[in-house]
């Protein structure tokens, strides 16, 4: 898959998972989807995100790999994309470790 088509279809893909998760997400807490990233192939996507407070993690990723099902279908109705990949949520655990090492740096 040629770069600029992937990174089109990691946005697409960014922007209407955030759109699924603003709609079917309880206030709760707050799930916010950082980044995708799709397999050479095409065929499979990992969705990365972070929730705040820090200590619902756990809860979000499991209502959200609840909802996948949802998900795929949503993205099939919203997007133009054609065959939608294979879509898994990951916490993002990069954006959480950068989002202390600004702290860190505030500090000094």
């Amino acid at each position: 898959m040629k770069a600029l088509k992937k990174e089109k279809m990691e946005e697409i893909l960014r922007k209407i998972a955030a759109d699924f998760v603003l709609r079917e997400a309880t206030p709760a807490s707050l799930i916010t989807v950082t980044r995708v990233e799709l397999a050479p192939s095409g065929k499979a996507a990992n969705l990365f995100f972070t929730t705040l407070p820090e200590k619902e993690e756990d809860t979000a990723l499991k209502f959200l790999m609840r909802k996948g099902g949802e998900l795929h279908g949503f993205v099939r109705e919203k997007s133009r994309i054609g065959i939608v990949p294979q879509l898994t949520w990951r916490i993002d655990y990069g954006e959480r470790n950068r989002q202390r090492l600004d702290e860190i740096s505030k500090d000094l």
